[in-house]
């Protein structure tokens, strides 16, 4: 798959980050990956993030990461397009990348770079170096020390042919319409702030449809059901799925940080589909919060 046909898929649909399983020690489940990755691949999503942020990527150890894409890629070949999660310092976030392309993963989300705040020459010259090292499509994730400027961005289309997305996880409506009105087609443009349905009418005014749903991972039925609502301007089912279900999940989830990958995988296994526990320095649900979500997942019904 080249750059622009990656920009095709990143273009509709709803998007999700699956789990990264792992056993009660803390060690990779392969078998509970691939049984995950069959469960959810069906569901309809247009493209799934493996070792995105729901996956822990933070977590992952060099060794892990290329057998968990190759994982991926093998499990969902045929059925579903796999975009692997990549990131931290520039020399390791091309580690991954190149790694990724081996396996034949369709293109990365690259990652913030973690900690270190860092100008926009700088982050020009880390997108850049990653955006070089391989062939396939990237799309960079705007979040937390790696926030692109309008003009970062249009220097890094003009010297990067093969950037073909764009992700916003800050939130920033000012921001965001700015790189939407300067970028205009150049990129696909994707939602991307912890439990994206809150935002995600607001993102389609702006110009960014697409979206990637974080609570597919337990909920797949009603994640589909809100984005097709979404796309419908269907304000009616979106405001009784927000009111039932996201505003009251969203207030467990606030409990910690940290939590907005806990309370999927807590989700995930209140439903049957356990991925184990969460790696430090994250902390999974304590249990009277287990016992709020699974009330909260049953008013959903049957997924």
């Amino acid at each position: 798959m080249n750059p622009q046909e990656l920009k095709a898929i990143m273009s509709h649909g709803l998007l999700s980050f699956p789990l990264t399983d792992f056993h009660a020690n803390g060690d990779f489940n392969k078998q509970g990956y691939i049984d995950r990755l069959e469960w959810l691949a069906p569901y309809g999503a247009t493209a799934l993030f493996a070792a995105g942020g729901t996956g822990e990527f933070f977590s992952l150890t060099g060794e892990e990461y290329p057998e968990i894409i190759r994982t991926a890629v093998d499990t969902c070949r045929g059925k579903v397009p796999i975009i692997a999660g990549a990131g931290g310092p520039t020399r390791f976030a091309i580690q991954c990348a190149q790694e990724a392309e081996r396996a034949g993963a369709h293109g990365i989300l690259l990652l913030p770079h973690y900690l270190t705040e860092a100008g926009q020459e700088g982050l020009i010259a880390h997108v850049e170096a990653v955006c070089k090292s391989v062939k396939f499509g990237v799309i960079v994730y705007n979040r937390n020390v790696c926030k692109l400027t309008p003009e970062s961005l249009a220097i890094l289309a003009d010297r990067c042919p093969n950037l073909i997305g764009f992700k916003d996880g800050i939130g920033d409506i000012e921001l965001m319409s700015s790189i939407y009105m300067k970028m205009g087609e150049r990129f696909a443009y994707l939602g991307g702030l912890p439990t994206a349905e809150v935002y995600a009418a607001a993102y389609k005014a702006l110009g960014t449809p697409v979206y990637s749903s974080a609570v597919f991972n337990f909920i797949p039925k009603t994640a589909m059901d809100f984005y097709h609502a979404v796309a419908r301007d269907d304000m009616a089912t979106q405001h009784r799925l927000l009111k039932e279900f996201f505003m009251p999940y969203l207030a467990i989830r606030n409990r910690s940080q940290g939590y907005a990958v806990s309370i999927v995988k807590a989700g995930a296994k209140l439903v049957g589909h356990d991925a184990g526990p969460v790696r430090a320095p994250l902390t999974d649900l304590k249990p009277a919060e287990m016992e709020q979500l699974d009330a909260l997942i049953k008013t959903l019904g049957p997924q």
